[in-house]
């Protein structure tokens, strides 16, 4: 049997069904490739109670947890939501295709957290996903997103690749706007969320080039809002 076990957002977020599942597994495997996580792989392990391995993307893509998961039970614990990232939907794909067993168990996301801001989640578009730019390769299409949603006056979550610092992340959609003329008025940042640290952030970039944030953090640009969203943003004026 395959665990597919979301971890929520802070080291105590997996939920008494997840750990069950994991107390029936012989192997503990971490997804490590998509969030900068806001605790450490030995802080987890202290919360379940076993040794846990790190995977990286190839490890996940291949056919190795199927295999695992045909001869015994395997978890694989993955930060939020466990089916947020396209791979995991694979794996289930997978599991069914060679006929092996499988169980979601869910658990918070950033999704939900977002929310504690005050813009209502069902005025939402599409999500996009800001990735790391790289030499000779610096997309701005993660901006089209946000302009299709502008388009309808709902609110825009941009997700931030791994690995980038905040003054990076500020700077790439600073250019990114300026290059496809987007006007960037206020915008949200949501730091760590979920956590102690878990902190709302809300102005213009000038303003959020000032503060000091820390990964794992995220955009959200605001479309049309009603007073009460307003006022909730409001308390977060940097």
């Amino acid at each position: 049997m395959l665990y597919l076990i979301g971890l929520g957002l802070n080291e105590k977020g997996i939920s008494i069904e997840g750990l069950q599942a994991v107390n029936k597994c012989n192997k503990i495997y971490l997804e490590n490739y998509t969030v900068d996580f806001p605790y450490t792989t030995q802080e987890l392990e202290k919360e379940i109670g076993k040794k846990i391995e790190k995977l990286e993307r190839k490890d996940v893509e291949n056919d190795k947890l199927i295999k695992e998961a045909k001869k015994e039970n395997v978890a694989l614990l993955i930060y939020g939501c466990p089916l947020f990232a396209t791979t995991h939907i694979s794996l289930i794909m997978d599991c069914l295709k060679n006929k092996a067993k499988y169980q979601v168990i869910y658990s918070a996301s950033v999704f939900d957290a977002v929310a504690e801001c005050g813009l209502q989640l069902y005025k939402f578009g599409k999500i996009s996903s800001m990735p790391k730019w790289q030499k000779n390769y610096e997309p701005d299409s993660f901006l089209k997103f946000v302009e299709e949603n502008n388009s309808i006056n709902a609110h825009s979550l941009i997700l931030v690749d791994i690995g980038m610092d905040f003054s990076e992340a500020l700077n790439e959609l600073e250019i990114c706007c300026n290059k496809r003329e987007f006007k960037l008025n206020k915008f949200v940042v949501c730091s760590n969320l979920g956590t102690k640290k878990s902190s709302f952030y809300y102005g213009n970039i000038e303003k959020l080039k000032t503060k000091k944030i820390k990964a794992p953090y995220c955009f959200i640009i605001p479309g049309e809002m009603h007073f009460i969203e307003k006022e909730s943003l409001e308390r977060f004026e940097a």
